[in-house]
């Protein structure tokens, strides 16, 4: 059954002109993670506009969304895109009807060490993240390599504003 009131609250929480959309796949043609997805990104804002509630909350495809806003970018009614898939997520987790916590909990853990740290402290969300899994020691050959190459360190490089990060984090906590 449709949502008809479903429109209007992905619209108020994100401030996007949802209805605005007319369909011309741009966002899709430009998507990355498309062969992840089980509905194509202008699939996912139809079921939005069409208070498709159960479809979109439930869609594997909030999931796959890589966050990279090209289809954002891409979209001429300048529809962000990737902010209506955020809050999508943040609704079905909200409603219980989240297909992909592994996201979720990946996503909590990079968010937290960059309000710690300022940037994200790769060590540290990648321990928090195989903890959370129950799951050590699967990547273990390329967290060396990545080390030895010095793409990740031990330790964090931590910015000198740290409590103006906090201070953006709890400005923006209602999001």
């Amino acid at each position: 059954m449709n949502d008809l009131g479903f429109l209007k609250e992905v619209e108020s929480a994100t401030g996007e002109n949802i209805g605005a959309c007319y369909q011309c796949y741009r966002c899709t043609n430009g998507c990355p993670a498309l062969p992840e997805m089980d509905a194509q990104p202008h699939q996912i804002i139809r079921y939005v506009i069409l208070g498709e509630r159960e479809k979109a909350l439930t869609s594997k495809t909030i999931w796959s969304c890589l966050q990279c806003t090209t289809c954002s970018i891409r979209c001429p009614n300048d529809i962000d895109i990737a902010r209506v898939i955020d809050t999508l997520r943040k609704i079905s987790v909200k409603e219980g009807k989240a297909t992909d916590l592994d996201t979720w909990k990946f996503d909590t853990f990079f968010l937290e060490s960059v309000k710690k740290h300022g940037r994200l402290y790769e060590m540290e969300t990648i321990m928090k993240y195989k903890l959370a899994k129950k799951d050590l020691f699967s990547d273990t050959k390329m967290g060396i390599t990545m080390m030895a190459k010095g793409r990740m360190g031990l330790l964090p490089h931590n910015i000198k504003d740290k409590k103006g990060m906090k201070a953006l984090f709890e400005k923006s906590q209602g999001e």
